[in-house]
């Protein structure tokens, strides 16, 4: 099990004596990240109530931003019945090495202050004291609240008044499940409930996102604001059992200077603790591509007509076989109808056929994943199943539509993920699932979830310009199953038995795509045969060979284009796509080590277009240097794909 390696830590805690003259209305702590470019400021009124600001060297980005609960009564606390008894401070200069992720070493920095208050004269159902948290990163500011368990009678704790108050009228978006993501919009634009991830521009140098880690017992959050304000709420209700330590989840506020440097953060991983090392993961948990028999049910190539059965499943594995990819995930109906109450996801349907699928993929290193509709994980004994799926050899789980509302959901999601490390079984969750909050790093097995609309399933929506917006949006939040690189972009209505419209991106942006959505299952969607169509393009895919040594995010702008670069062992990949515009981008190649280097650049063809001429491409070979810029054409739609070898 790959450990954090602590370089150093260092504990201070000091008692402090509350002793306010009578003119004295106000008192503060601060806490700066360890570059001393980000600080916050926490005060307390000489009422109790508490506020803490954000700022960004000389940049004031939050102001005045209210901290605490509300009871079930009324009464906000803390309040001028708290005290602040002890404030401790602490700094830690360490490294993650995580089992997989975006790079193979994690810088895990931070400074950290803690004010201990006390209730002097606590009320029925109130806690006694409470902690509050500050944890300040480079890369933005984290913070929570600890209550220890408490005895309530009556009252309790019935709202978080948590609330991030902006410094002017910022621009934003905003995840929107499974639609094009709501925004840009004025801060003063919104008026109601807005779903995390929520992602800040306040100007051309100083970005911003809100979400939260290390979720446990609480509603997955929910911000609301009023039409005409620059503040934000949080609309989701802690879930407080006064005969436990309760611990919120962190609220989290990402910075950076570029919208890049918010996706190349790990600040939501690092506010998660360390896997259980019982689960031994690091033996079993290994990112990778997957094909998917989904969409290539309904294909014909050659007279062979392509479904979701034993013998397209056998063309499936031996294709990825030759190619290196390391999964193959047989979706839905395998077991039978997936909402019908009697289909059995162990007995029903092909399942002897998927045992004899397993048997031979093992054969060939190719691991299967199967789908697991929540009506069957809930009709028959989940255990069980689980338990069926790992003694067949199958190596995780897709569990698609899960039930409940979101506190439910989230609980549940928790439960299945434990239960599949418990057979080592990976797990991708579909169809409006929570969101990810950090989790993979306590649970390596949550490779991937569908934190979007599944580009293949979403043509109503989904067009370029989502795809450059969620990449600053939802993949915030952590890896995403987007089902990128669908290569049978035909103008009219294709074969396929479950979505036969045309797919708005150029075949280059298709390749592009799947190096630019972060994720440990890179689902790949097509047939065997258009992917060999287009060699340059087949051995782009077939080099994304994860675990990520590095990863970083080059250039873009929300909404309009991204640049990403990810290092394997053997090479260096790049990937651009765009929005409805074509455009030309000059990308440093500063990333290079020294000496030269072989750069196949597979770009759109001259007069492609993701509407109207999607396969056409064109390949060059050049020779570069880490002191070289590389000029890539992207059509309207389009994208560009680099596989740097020395």
């Amino acid at each position: 099990m790959k450990k954090i390696i602590r370089k150093c830590g260092l504990w201070m805690s000091f008692s402090i004596v509350l002793f306010l003259s009578s003119c004295a209305s106000v008192r503060s702590w601060e806490c700066s990240s360890p570059n001393g470019n980000l600080t916050v400021k926490v005060f307390r009124q000489k009422s109790g109530e508490m506020s803490y600001t954000l700022q960004a060297q000389e940049k004031l980005l939050l102001t005045n931003s209210e901290l605490g609960f509300q009871t079930i009564d009324g009464r906000g606390i803390p309040n001028e019945d708290w005290n602040v008894k002890e404030v401790s401070s602490r700094f830690m200069r360490d490294e993650w090495k995580p089992l997989w992720g975006k790079r193979e070493t994690v810088k895990d920095c931070f400074n950290e202050e803690t004010l201990i208050l006390e209730n002097k004269n606590p009320k029925a159902g109130e806690p006694v004291s409470m902690q509050l948290v500050f944890r300040v990163y480079d890369d933005g500011l984290a913070f929570r609240y600890l209550i220890p368990q408490y005895e309530g009678t009556i009252g309790g704790l019935d709202a978080e008044c948590t609330t991030f108050h902006f410094a002017d009228d910022y621009q934003a978006w905003y995840y929107n499940n499974e639609n094009h993501n709501i925004g840009p919009e004025r801060l003063t634009e919104t008026d109601g409930i807005r779903q995390p991830v929520m992602t800040i521009q306040a100007d051309e140098n100083h970005y911003l996102a809100v979400h939260e880690a290390y979720l446990q017992s609480d509603e997955p959050l929910l911000l609301k604001s009023n039409a005409n304000e620059t503040a934000f709420g949080i609309a989701s209700k802690p879930h407080i059992n006064p005969k436990e330590d309760y611990e919120s989840a962190w609220r989290v506020i990402m910075y950076g200077r570029t919208p890049g440097t918010l996706v190349d953060s790990h600040i939501l991983e690092l506010l998660n603790p360390d896997p259980d090392e019982k689960y031994a993961f690091d033996e079993w948990v290994k990112p990778g591509m997957s094909l998917w028999d989904w969409r290539i049910n309904g294909a014909i190539w050659d007279g062979f007509r392509y479904e979701m059965n034993y013998p397209s499943w056998i063309k499936m594995v031996d294709f990825a076989a030759r190619q290196g990819f390391s999964y193959l995930v047989l979706d839905a109906n395998w077991y039978g109808p997936e909402f019908e109450k009697d289909s059995d996801p162990v007995k029903g349907d092909k399942a002897n056929d998927v045992k004899r699928l397993l048997a031979y993929a093992k054969e060939k290193n190719v691991g299967i994943w199967l789908y697991l509709n929540d009506v069957g994980g809930r009709q028959y004994p989940l255990e069980e199943t689980l338990k069926n799926y790992s003694e067949w050899g199958a190596v995780g789980i897709k569990y698609g539509f899960m039930n409940g509302n979101s506190h439910e959901k989230n609980l549940r999601t928790q439960w299945i993920t434990r239960l599949c490390a418990e057979n080592r079984l990976f797990v991708d969750y579909h169809d409006g699932p929570i969101h990810p909050y950090g989790q993979m790093r306590t649970w390596p097995n949550a490779l991937t979830r569908e934190y979007c609309q599944a580009q293949l399933d979403g043509h109503k929506i989904f067009h370029p310009k989502t795809f450059v917006t969620s990449v600053f949006v939802n993949m915030l939040a952590g890896p995403l199953d987007m089902n990128n690189g669908f290569f049978d972009l035909r103008q009219g209505r294709t074969t396929r038995v479950d979505e036969s419209r045309p797919v708005p991106s150029t075949v280059v942006a298709e390749g592009a795509r799947t190096l630019i959505t972060f994720s440990g299952a890179t689902i790949l969607p097509d047939i065997p045969e258009y992917y060999e169509k287009y060699p340059s393009l087949l051995n782009f895919l077939s080099a994304q060979k994860m675990p990520w040594k590095e990863s970083r995010t080059l250039d873009g702008k929300i909404g309009e284009y991204i640049v990403m670069m990810r290092e394997t062992n053997e090479a260096y990949l790049l990937a651009a796509a765009t929005n409805e515009d074509g455009r030309t981008l000059e990308v440093s190649l500063d990333f290079l080590p020294e000496g030269t280097w072989s750069a196949v650049v597979t770009e759109d063809g001259p007069d492609a277009h993701y509407m109207t001429n999607r396969e056409t491409l064109q390949d060059r070979v050049v020779s570069v240097s880490n002191a070289d810029k590389l000029s890539l054409k992207l059509a309207p739609g389009g994208g560009a794909c680099v596989l740097i070898k020395k």
